[in-house]
């Protein structure tokens, strides 16, 4: 399928809420998980403020159709991966890797250090997906303070701990 990853535009914004339901659609295949499938997501106002002040690309379709979107934020030298999510009828195409690819193109710009990300150890699309783009899954010792909040926030938010990492990949 053809499709092009671009900036965000603010019109787009819209669309992102029913992207992620989409994409989290596919945690109704872990009965400990499924609650995620139905969990709230950012609205549409999050996505703008999302848009206009961090890194923010989608993957458009051939005929305007909003595929998935990557949204990053610049912390300690380094983008760090707040959410990437494709549509449920447009994975298995390539939208999610060429997403995380431009995010990795924007941080090599600017000379950042790397790219971060917390995900999942054990979903088949979380952790082993980043591994084959060159993330690395991060030891206790090699998680740092800036992460390990990020797990400790996930994890008082209902996220299973136990389950989770975080992942870093060196520019």
């Amino acid at each position: 399928m053809n499709f092009l990853v671009r900036r965000a535009r603010v019109s787009d914004a819209a669309a992102l809420p029913a992207i992620e339901r989409s994409a989290a659609g596919l945690f109704r295949c872990d009965p400990s998980l499924a609650w995620l499938a139905d969990a709230e997501v950012p609205d549409v106002a999050r996505h703008q403020r999302a848009i206009e002040q961090d890194d923010v690309w989608v993957a458009e379709s051939v005929d305007g159709a909003l595929m998935g979107f990557v949204s990053a934020g610049e912390i300690d030298n380094e983008l760090h991966i707040q959410e990437l999510s494709v549509s449920q009828y447009f994975q298995g195409r390539g939208a999610g890797r060429k997403l995380l690819l431009a995010a990795i193109e924007c941080a090599r710009d600017r000379e950042l250090h790397g790219l971060t990300l917390t995900t999942f150890r054990d979903v088949p699309w979380n952790e082993v997906f980043y591994q084959r783009m060159g993330f690395e899954t991060l030891g206790a010792a090699d998680v740092g303070p800036r992460l390990t909040k990020v797990l400790n926030d996930e994890t008082a938010h209902g996220l299973p701990g136990e389950r989770r990492c975080a992942m870093r990949i060196s520019l």
